[in-house]
């Protein structure tokens, strides 16, 4: 499949939308309890795409298909991984928890080979990912596993399982009848919260050591506008366009933001691993882009043959 520069630019952007999610709910569990955060981030996303997708978005045609498709994304793309990869993390470090999403690229791969037409598994693409993952093993360090304990495997399989429900939303998400993005973004993050609210607000909230402030109000409205309610849109946009395979590349390109903006703004330093990792990374995707290449010179290949045997013929 083509890519234009349109899908590598949304796909950047996703990037630094959820890569961001990370830091502005750590800002808001600060001084918030963690329920809180997860359902004023749902909330703050319905309240801002539902009254915008009233207004200016083309309502599709209303089927039992269409919406039986935005359920379950809402429910393999949100209300189960939240609660999954919560869990998983309370037992676990974050850094192991980032190395097992980054299977959600090779997870999505397999799925698309059977169910999406076009998205077939090559070995440049799947060579491609495996080194986009050994990247992000890279990135994060031998440390992560250091102390890995045999009783957290139970957790470390939630948050596997968490994964495999993203790449299933990834699938659903592309082969949903045709719908506009922003309606789509809307009806999934409403479905979502509808299966999540309840559960969250029946939970006992944990008091925190300190009051909110307004940075923390501000972390929270853009977790909410940006990290869940504009990311959506784009998503729903992207992997309509550009596939579920293509799109699942976040997961190696969420930890490059991470590290760009820990050196960047926060004069973190970088070692030597940060930037093997990074051209791990990157010749993966490189590698996995091959086949488009591949499959030009055996169009062409096929072409002149075709010539030369009408050429023959005459």
């Amino acid at each position: 499949m083509h890519h234009r520069l349109t899908d590598w630019l949304l796909l950047l952007a996703l990037t630094a939308l959820w890569g961001s999610a990370f830091a502005l709910t750590g800002i808001g569990i600060e001084a918030l309890p963690v329920q809180l955060v997860v359902a004023a981030r749902l909330l703050i996303a319905c309240a801002l795409l539902l009254p915008t997708a009233l207004l200016f978005a083309r309502r599709p045609a209303h089927s039992a298909r269409l919406w039986g498709a935005y359920v379950l994304i809402a429910l393999f793309g949100n209300a189960l991984p939240y609660s999954l990869v919560t869990w998983g993390q309370q037992t676990i470090a974050s850094a192991q928890a980032g190395i097992l999403m980054a299977t959600m690229p090779l997870a999505t791969l397999g799925m698309a080979h059977y169910l999406v037409p076009g998205e077939r598994m090559t070995r440049h693409r799947a060579g491609g990912f495996l080194v986009g993952f050994c990247g992000v093993a890279v990135l994060i360090g031998p440390a992560a596993w250091g102390d890995v304990d045999p009783a957290r495997l139970p957790a470390m399989g939630v948050i596997l399982l968490g994964v495999c429900c993203y790449a299933v939303a990834a699938i659903l998400a592309r082969l949903r009848p045709p719908s506009d993005a922003l309606y789509s973004a809307a009806a999934t993050t409403t479905l979502a919260t509808l299966m999540l609210l309840p559960t969250l607000l029946a939970l006992p909230a944990t008091p925190t050591a300190r009051a909110p402030e307004g940075r923390h109000l501000l972390a929270l409205l853009a977790l909410g506008g940006g990290s869940t309610a504009l990311a959506a849109i784009l998503y729903m946009q992207l992997v309509k366009r550009a596939g579920a395979a293509f799109v699942s590349q976040l997961n190696y390109l969420i930890p490059l933001w991470a590290l760009g903006v820990g050196v960047g703004l926060l004069g973190e330093p970088l070692a030597s691993r940060h930037l093997l990792a990074l051209a791990l990374i990157l010749g993966g995707m490189a590698l996995a882009r091959r086949e488009r290449g591949a499959g030009a010179d055996q169009i062409g290949s096929d072409s002149n043959r075709s010539a030369k045997a009408r050429s023959k013929r005459r």
